[in-house]
């Protein structure tokens, strides 16, 4: 097992929508956080919109200055369709709401590759109503696959989330796809510690170390079982010690950022409360021991 690693942690811009990108990342830096879940989205780094090299690079510099690592989350809900939440997916019933969904993994694995970021997240989708759970998977292959193989090139790990509701939505489902694909070196795991608390069989604690040699990314917020409801920490039912215990058992290197999507009218506020509550549970990179 690899040694213990302190825990570095991120917040992510899906949870500071009202803030400018400049802003959101000098809020990070003054309350100490190591880094941040950039969600390509029409208010912070547009994917679609003209410039972007360039746009990156300002990114990129300011990033530098503030010392703050990222990665790449790609969970706008709207940045390809204004009418269809999270669409079109990679398992879209047309081939060119497919090709859109791969299009933008592979320009969000450009961006990483220009940010140094540490990993591109990203989901599967949800299975459209009358698709066969084969055609499905089938789909979700086949999309992928150029994803990966331009992550290959650019050297930046893909790390897929197991999302509630979604064609993959456990681990088991993560080993699943693994196998499809002839576990290319490139795919990795997104592991939403809230997530493992709503759905997965075991403990949450236990399914980090489960996840362990595939984890290139981690997301966390507090959550209550059953229900696919990203809480501040406090409001949900998990108890973090054991979780961050086994997670710095990892060797886990990268970002663990919180993810509160649904928060952002509060953001800075909880951006603070959040990571003086993750300080309170466990050592964090940088902090005093206690």
């Amino acid at each position: 097992m690899s040694p213990a690693a302190p825990l570095r942690v991120g917040y992510g811009t899906n949870g500071l929508t009202d803030l400018r990108l400049t802003d959101a990342l000098a809020l990070l830096a003054d309350l100490g956080y190591d880094g941040v879940g950039l969600t390509l989205d029409h208010m912070h780094l547009d994917p679609l919109a003209p410039g972007l090299p360039a746009r990156t690079r300002q990114v990129a510099e300011r990033l530098l200055e503030l010392n703050l690592d990222v990665t790449i989350e790609t969970g706008a809900r709207y940045v390809l369709d204004p009418r269809r939440k999270h669409g079109p997916s990679l398992l879209d019933r047309d081939p060119d709401g497919r090709a859109a969904r791969t299009a933008l993994l592979t320009t969000a694995v450009q961006v990483a590759a220009d940010l140094g970021a540490h990993a591109v997240h990203c989901f599967s989708g949800i299975t459209p109503a009358d698709t066969a759970r084969d055609t499905a998977w089938k789909r979700l292959e086949e999309s992928l696959t150029p994803v990966l193989d331009a992550a290959d090139d650019a050297r930046v790990p893909v790390a897929i989330e197991p999302e509630p509701g979604h064609l993959l939505a456990t681990l088991a489902d993560f080993h699943h796809l693994r196998a499809v694909l002839g576990d290319p070196g490139p795919l990795g795991l997104t592991l939403d510690i809230g997530h493992c608390q709503c759905l997965e069989p075991a403990p949450p604690a236990e399914c980090v170390r489960e996840a362990a040699p595939w984890l290139r990314h981690v997301q966390i917020e507090d959550m209550r079982r059953g229900v696919h409801e990203h809480l501040p920490f406090g409001d949900g039912e998990i108890h973090f010690p054991p979780v961050l215990e086994a997670l710095a058992a990892t060797g886990y290197q990268g970002l663990t950022v919180v993810e509160l999507p649904r928060h952002s009218h509060a953001g800075p506020e909880l951006a603070r409360v959040s990571i003086e509550f993750l300080r309170s549970q466990t050592p964090l990179k940088g902090a005093p021991a206690w």
